[in-house]
């Protein structure tokens, strides 16, 4: 009898501390545990960045993506490549760009005036070199400019000088050397320096002018001039933050990245210049 009291007694105790008992129900969320949920969640998501740059950056940029990608794994980086008047047309009617990437500093020094890059966020970058080029197994007998002036039926491929910085760079140096008249009816026109490079190893025009980074890049061209440096403006690569970016951090990262050895030894890498 005291036996079976005891253990009535005892269940009864049990059941009493057991209502009384502090513990949290298994249910019930912990806060902490959520928040690391959260700052996890946030810290994984994916930014892209798009960088409009010119045609000629292409493939020095196809290099440096993946290894800033590896270091920053949230961060993914889009391209836009192009001539560099129609990519700063294209920011100033409001595409969604966080940063911009010129052949010319006259393109990029307008979308500082007009506000849309601060100039504490920019910077002149590379140096470039002009060059006259023609198919690899070309039979004709243009070995350096002046040929430009007895093309026959042949053509010279060139950017267009209002969109193509090249273009520009290369009319200048026409019309320093007294050939842009001889020359005119003989010209192709291109969208950007890349299409020039392509019509010169098809075939499809006698000569091209782009730039020496493009040449180098190509085992079906010769080079057979450099322009001189005189003859047209410094061909400089300004570089800036857009200030309507969503993501300025990421940007700046971006920006910081570029000045970085692994960087500017890519670009060396490709004939450019790299300013200091």
């Amino acid at each position: 009898m005291k036996t079976r009291f005891s253990i009535i007694f005892t269940l009864i105790c049990m059941i009493i501390l057991g209502g009384c008992s502090t513990d949290k129900p298994a249910s019930q969320p912990d806060s902490n545990t959520d928040k690391q949920q959260e700052s996890s969640t946030e810290s994984s998501e994916t930014i892209e960045l798009t960088i409009s740059a010119a045609a000629s950056l292409e493939d020095t940029f196809n290099e440096i993506k993946p290894i800033f990608e590896k270091e920053h794994k949230n961060i993914k980086l889009l391209f836009n490549f192009g001539g560099s008047g129609a990519l700063q047309k294209q920011i100033i009617q409001g595409a969604p760009v966080d940063m911009f990437f010129s052949a010319a500093e006259d393109k990029y020094d307008e979308l500082v005036t007009q506000g849309i890059i601060a100039e504490n966020q920019g910077m002149d970058m590379l140096k470039n070199t002009l060059v006259l080029i023609i198919p690899k197994d070309a039979k004709n007998s243009i070995e350096g400019f002046q040929n430009l002036a007895d093309l026959g039926d042949g053509k010279l491929a060139l950017g267009t000088p209002e969109a193509v910085p090249a273009g520009n760079y290369g009319k200048q140096t026409l019309e320093h050397l007294g050939l842009w008249d001889k020359v005119q009816d003989n010209i192709v026109f291109a969208k950007d320096v890349r299409q020039v490079l392509t019509y010169v190893e098809t075939g499809n025009v006698a000569a091209g002018l782009v730039y020496k980074t493009d040449a180098l890049t190509s085992d079906k061209v010769t080079v057979v001039s450099e322009a001189d440096p005189e003859s047209h403006d410094p061909i400089v690569y300004p570089v800036g933050i857009i200030k309507a970016t969503k993501h300025m951090d990421e940007a700046e990262l971006f920006y910081q990245f570029l000045q970085e050895d692994d960087s500017k030894d890519i670009f060396e890498k490709y004939g450019f210049t790299v300013l200091e």
